[in-house]
């Protein structure tokens, strides 16, 4: 432990986002990085605690204090060391984890200024692949073959995992390229994709084969393999069926995203199919960080106005007493892409959307009320009959996503990730996949 005392003088320092005037007119990474006499100084305010609860809370059992303190000591090599034995993918997770380790910070508890772990994990892979840590490694083959269906960050972990095993491994995916929701659903703003070529260049150079453009049904899998991992994630929105649905300019908010990626990858589309807010009033439904990247796209695109609205209270303000630890806590999320400009409300219902030749040009919104269920369980919403209008040229449903039903599998068949578990965190499905490929594992070594 380098410094036990080091949270008693050094405040938490976070490196903060480029100015606003300046990022709103690209889709380079918003987030800055801080020097690193700053970072190791950040490191050294992980306190080593007796009981250090950010390993239960990190869904891939990650040893921060560890790779902090040899951060803090200046000896990155060892750092990176640490933070890969748990992480396959930190340059993902050091950009677009929420960091349920620091909610569950001793420092977070007792003082609201948790340990930067997420930036610092972000620094050190960044610190690892420019000295060269990371170079590509030879595993001895062990003779088996296995197909993963989807290069998402499960399928990616899991085939990782597999090949470090001496597995020869083999990932079909649909899309074009690699990374999932990594590359088609996170804007660049948040994760640039040369970030995620970086990492498929280098496991393509460890032995894992690609096949882009291939539409796998689980039904009829590719022959040839021992054992085959679905991670295909979630691929169902949940929708809006009210009246006016089918007027246009109301999309699903990944159609939106995802289109924006692959113009900036190259893509073309006609101007009919091209989902664009330049000059158009936004309205975005639904109040989470699928909600946010709309509101920071909408931004970069010229819209003239963007509003978001949530169907929940909202949340207070620093703590909840409502969600003590070790809950989550609900308490209200301000991104930078609110603060690039938005309003925000909430307890407001959708009821119709109003259209003219064809076009959406209004939201009919009603206010709600909240009850408590005698029942128990999910409280019970109420209309309070207040409506209203809320002007918009271009909607985007933000709702999140349903739980995927799968078949019955044969025995050499296991899903992983959000196919197996619904939408969740890209930290959650890397540990997924790490799991999937120790289920695989075992079976292939029966």
């Amino acid at each position: 432990m380098g410094n036990p005392k080091a949270f008693m003088t050094i405040p938490r320092k976070e490196a903060g986002y480029r100015p606003i005037h300046d990022r709103i007119h690209d889709y380079g990474e918003v987030e800055q990085t801080l020097n690193s006499k700053d970072r190791q100084e950040q490191a050294s305010r992980c306190m080593n605690c007796g009981v250090p609860f950010c390993h239960w809370a990190c869904p891939l059992g990650s040893k921060i204090p560890e790779w902090n303190d040899a951060l803090y000591k200046g000896d990155w090599e060892l750092a990176f060391k640490r933070l890969s034995r748990t992480n396959d993918f930190p340059e993902f997770t050091g950009r677009v984890c929420p960091a349920l380790c620091e909610k569950s910070c001793v420092l977070n508890h007792v003082m609201s200024e948790p340990s930067t772990n997420r930036e610092n994990e972000c620094a050190i892979v960044e610190r690892a692949f420019m000295e060269s840590y990371i170079t590509p490694r030879q595993f001895e083959r062990n003779g088996k073959k296995v197909a993963v269906i989807g290069s998402g960050p499960s399928g990616l972990a899991t085939a990782n995992r597999l090949n470090m095993s001496g597995v020869e491994v083999t990932i079909f995916d649909r899309d074009p390229a690699a990374g999932g929701l990594l590359r088609y659903g996170i804007p660049n703003f948040k994760l640039n994709k040369d970030i995620i070529d970086r990492r498929i260049k280098l496991m393509e150079d460890e032995g894992i084969h690609f096949e882009y453009g291939k539409v796998i049904d689980i039904s009829h899998l590719p022959e040839g393999f021992d054992a085959y991992a679905i991670c295909t994630g979630t691929p169902i929105a949940r929708d809006l069926n009210i009246p006016g649905r089918e007027l246009k300019g109301i999309h699903l908010a990944l159609e939106y995203l995802g289109q924006q990626n692959r113009v900036l990858g190259g893509e073309t589309f006609t101007a009919a199919e091209r989902i664009q807010a330049k000059g158009k009033k936004v309205l975005v439904i639904g109040g989470g960080d699928t909600g946010s990247d709309c509101i920071g796209t909408a931004h970069r695109q010229d819209a003239v106005a963007v509003t978001q609205i949530e169907i929940m209270p909202k949340p207070p303000i620093g703590t909840n007493s409502a969600t003590p630890w070790p809950n989550w806590p609900i308490i209200l999320k301000t991104t930078f892409a609110h603060e690039e400009g938005c309003t925000r409300r909430w307890l407001l219902n959708t009821n119709k959307f109003i259209g003219k030749n064809g076009k959406v040009t209004g939201a009919e919104v009603e206010g709600v009320t909240w009850e408590a269920n005698p029942e128990g369980g999910r409280p019970i919403m109420k209309l309070n009959g207040k409506k209203e209008i809320i002007e918009c040229d271009l909607v985007l449903l933000a709702m999140g996503f349903l739980k995927p039903q799968q078949p019955q599998l044969p025995e050499n068949v296991f899903v992983g990730g959000d196919a197996a578990n619904g939408a969740s965190l890209v930290v959650r499905a890397i540990a997924s996949g790490q799991k999937t490929s120790e289920d695989i594992l075992k079976y292939l070594n029966k």
